[in-house]
C-alpha cells in the first residue's frame, strides 16, 4: 500500500481589484444595516451626524479639530455638524483646560443612550446576518475584516462590549 503524502495546496490568490470589489460589497450591506439601525432609532440624525457620535463614543472628549480628523472632514463642516448635535442635545461644548479658546465636544447621556441603542439594533441585525456565513468560513471572515479595521485605523468596539468608560 503506497502511503499519499497530503499535497500542499496554495490558496488562491485574491488581487486588489476582486478585493475592492468584495469589500465595496460588503460596505454596501453594513451601511444599509447602520441607515436601518439609525432609522428605527432617530429619524433626524443623518448617517454622519451619527458616526460623528460614534467617534465621540469612542474616543472620549475631542476638540472639533481632532474630530475632523478622525471623520476626514474640514473643521469647519465638522463645527457645523457638531453645532446640529448640540442643538439636539447630543453632544456638549466645553472649554478645554489651560485653553479657553479651544472647544472640547463630548457625548451627552442622550448622545451615549443613542448610539447604544443604535449598536444594539446593529449588533442584532449583523448577527442575523452572519449567523448565515458557513462555519467553516467565519475564522477567516474574522481575520479578514479584522486586518481590514487594523489598516482603516478604526478602533475596537471596547464602548460597546464592555460598557462606557466615560464618566458623567
Amino acid at each position: 500500500m503506497v502511503q499519499r503524502l497530503p499535497i500542499a495546496r496554495t490558496p488562491p490568490t485574491v488581487d486588489d481589484a476582486e478585493l475592492t470589489d468584495a469589500l465595496l460589497v460588503a460596505s454596501r450591506a453594513l451601511v444599509a444595516v447602520a441607515a436601518r439601525s439609525l432609522a428605527q432609532v432617530d429619524l433626524t440624525v443623518t448617517l454622519p451626524q451619527y458616526r460623528a457620535l460614534v467617534v465621540l463614543s469612542t474616543h472620549g472628549a475631542l476638540t472639533v479639530g481632532a474630530l475632523a480628523e478622525e471623520l476626514g472632514i474640514h473643521a469647519s463642516s465638522a463645527s457645523r455638524l457638531c453645532g446640529r448635535l448640540v442643538d439636539k442635545r447630543l453632544v456638549r461644548r466645553s472649554t478645554v483646560r489651560g485653553d479657553r479658546r479651544e472647544t472640547a465636544l463630548s457625548l451627552t447621556p442622550a448622545g451615549r443612550r443613542l448610539v447604544e441603542r443604535v449598536m444594539v439594533g446593529r449588533r442584532r441585525e449583523i448577527a442575523e446576518i452572519a449567523s448565515r456565513i458557513p462555519a467553516a468560513l467565519r475564522r477567516p471572515a474574522v481575520d479578514a475584516l479584522t486586518a481590514f479595521c487594523d489598516a482603516a485605523g478604526e478602533a475596537p468596539l471596547t464602548p460597546w462590549s464592555v460598557g462606557w468608560e466615560e464618566s458623567e
